[in-house]
């Protein structure tokens, strides 16, 4: 078996293929969000990475991978016009993983002492890695809204749901990462 490129150079006028093989801008908003997707599927890779170096959550390792898989489908899945999805056997975000996501929080949070103020985002380094997913998380959120404005019903099912929880999780899991690591958060004080 020979060895794929790497490179194709198909994409160096400024154009990529969807799924379904339509050459678009890669300035598209389509472009941009699966793309924002990816960033956070990244930053997550690296949040995994540093739970794994400082030993923190080894059930919670298992679960970001399986956010990271989800993510993974919902990338396919906006790299492909809706009306496409099915011809191409596209995984979908089932209800159940919004549940998932649900118990997971809810699970977590238990073992948090209650929020009384604004926190900083910072503390032990797992724990802002985590910030900086949530607040890629957030971005990803607006620019739903406003691709769903200029695309009715193209955003995948469930889309704009799994952004909204995984960015509450997110936030979760920087104040967990640094319960457990005893790292104090930052509160926010007006100056």
């Amino acid at each position: 078996m020979s060895k794929s490129n790497v490179y194709t150079r198909t994409g160096d006028s400024g154009e990529t293929s969807l799924v379904s093989g339509t050459r678009v801008s890669k300035g598209s908003h389509r472009l941009h969000i699966y793309g924002e997707v990816d960033e956070l599927n990244s930053h997550l890779g690296m949040a995994h990475s540093l739970m794994k170096s400082h030993k923190v959550g080894k059930e919670e390792l298992v679960f970001i991978e399986d956010i990271q898989a989800r993510l993974f489908d919902l990338g396919s899945n906006l790299a492909c016009e809706s009306e496409n999805a099915k011809k191409y056997n596209l995984p979908q975000l089932a209800d159940s993983t919004v549940m998932d996501i649900e118990e997971k929080i809810d699970e977590l949070d238990a073992q948090l002492p209650p929020l009384k103020n604004f926190i900083l985002p910072g503390g032990h380094p797992v724990a802002s890695s985590f910030h900086i997913a949530r607040t890629i998380c957030r971005r990803i959120e607006r620019n739903f809204v406003s691709f769903n404005e200029e695309n009715p019903n193209q955003l995948p099912t469930n889309a704009m749901i799994f952004i909204n929880r995984l960015s509450d999780y997110l936030f979760v899991m920087a104040r967990y990462s640094n319960h457990i690591t005893k790292e104090s958060e930052i509160v926010w004080t007006a100056r």
